[in-house]
């Protein structure tokens, strides 16, 4: 019997969002696209999304909910999904994690984590 395994692969792209943003009163927009990739060997659903958002402060925001951005995609083994949202800090730089919660097709729930990934206003990290 094929073993299987539950792998997902998270790539983040973040971009400073200049024209949303106020630096004068600490509002720092960013923007972030993210691809989810099944490297699984079973198909998988993403159910819910658990974010922890820091300021430069160490302001934590944690975030949950279902899905993403109003979806819960399903996804075949070698699968993409790709999705673009935001995130407001009150300083020009801070970091993101998680973990996004999955279903695969046999009933199993597993957490795919999200890698840390930084929102920086260009030019404020060297």
């Amino acid at each position: 019997m094929e073993e299987l395994k539950y792998e997902i692969r998270i790539q983040v792209a973040t971009q400073y969002v200049d024209h949303q943003s106020e630096p004068d009163i600490d509002r720092y927009v960013f923007a972030y696209t993210i691809t989810i990739e099944n490297l699984s060997s079973v198909p998988a659903q993403l159910l819910g999304r658990h974010w922890l958002i820091t300021d430069a402060n160490g302001k934590v925001q944690e975030v949950s909910g279902d899905g993403v951005v109003g979806q819960q995609p399903k996804l075949n083994p070698g699968e993409t999904y790709r999705y673009s949202s935001g995130a407001v800090l009150e300083t020009p730089v801070g970091a993101m994690q998680g973990s996004y919660r999955m279903q695969a097709d046999n009933g199993f729930d597993f957490d795919a984590p999200i890698p840390p990934f930084t929102l920086a206003v260009p030019g404020m990290l060297h």
